[in-house]
This record gives structure tokens, C-alpha cells and sequence, in this order.
């Protein structure tokens, strides 16, 4: 039976995996693995949690002394990669509605255009689904990217009523 390192010696080892990550992290277990556990993945299993597949890995890559490529990533692809003419069709709707600021002191380029218009004029227009356009608060954010600064339109003023004249009791 191996011996079995205190809890403190365990979370400290476990907080110190949880911070690396990638070939660093799998290069920590091995040594983890052959300092405490005798190069014994199933003790290294049950003391630290991790995984046998990347500690046999960890152990390959200490062997080798060269890095095994780690996979690519699967999350969601980016706005631009999902529609990539997206930013173009934008400005093509967007810059007849711009203006740039009067004085010229900045690069900013004022639009009269709510980012919901922009949504709804894409799909009128450009022929693309509400399911593949980006949520209202990201349009936003893609407009203010492409260097366009979102007004508020003026509402109209209701007209001021004027108190009636109120009639004197004398006429």
C-alpha cells in the first residue's frame, strides 16, 4: 500500500493543478503522480480527482519530453465567422443615416438608427431570420465596435397648454 499524504499537502496540490492549465497542468500532474504516488494513476485517481486518460498523457508527454497538441476548442463560433458579410450589409444600411460630429473632433460617427431598426431593416431587406441575427444587446455592441455612436431620437414635445384665463367676476 502506498503512503497517503495529509489533507492539507492534497487541497494545496489540488489548488495548484486548478491554476495551470494545458501542457503546464498535465506537466504538474506527472510530477504529482511520480512524487506522491509512485507513478500510480489509480492512487492519483482517488487522493487528487483527476482523470486517468490525461494522467497516462501527462506521463506520455514527460516520457516523449515534447508537448502532445491539445484539442482544438468547440465553443460557439464568433459573430464574424457565423456571417461573415453581416458588417458589411450593416454599413450599407447604417451610413446613410450617419453623420460625423459637427466640429470634427473625433473619429465618432453618429447614427439616427436604433440597433432594433438595424435588425428589423436586415431582415426586411438583406433577407436574413431573426434566429441567425444577434440578440438586440449585442447589435448594440457590434455597432459601437464598427465606430458608431447610438443616439436617442428626439421624441416630440407635447405642446404646452396654457392655463385659461379665468373670468373676473366683475364683467
Amino acid at each position: 500500500m502506498l503512503p497517503r499524504p495529509d489533507q492539507k499537502t492534497i487541497e494545496t496540490i489540488k489548488h495548484a493543478s486548478n491554476l495551470l492549465s494545458g501542457a503546464a497542468r498535465r506537466a504538474f500532474q506527472s510530477q504529482t503522480v511520480i512524487d506522491h504516488c509512485n507513478g500510480n494513476l489509480r492512487h492519483a485517481k482517488t487522493l487528487f480527482g483527476w482523470h486517468k486518460e490525461t494522467l497516462q498523457r501527462a506521463l506520455l508527454e514527460r516520457e516523449r519530453g515534447e508537448q502532445i497538441a491539445d484539442k482544438k476548442r468547440r465553443g460557439r463560433k464568433s459573430l464574424t465567422e457565423r456571417l461573415p458579410s453581416l458588417q458589411a450589409d450593416i454599413r450599407e444600411l447604417v451610413d446613410p443615416n450617419t453623420q460625423t460630429h459637427p466640429t470634427f473632433e473625433n473619429t465618432f460617427r453618429y447614427t439616427r438608427m436604433t440597433a432594433k431598426a438595424v435588425l428589423e431593416t436586415l431582415v426586411q431587406l438583406k433577407g436574413y431570420t431573426k434566429e441567425n441575427l444577434p440578440a438586440l444587446s449585442t447589435m448594440r455592441e457590434l455597432l459601437g465596435k464598427m465606430g458608431y455612436r447610438l443616439r436617442r431620437v428626439q421624441k416630440t414635445k407635447p405642446k404646452k397648454r396654457f392655463p385659461k384665463q379665468k373670468r373676473s367676476l366683475l364683467t
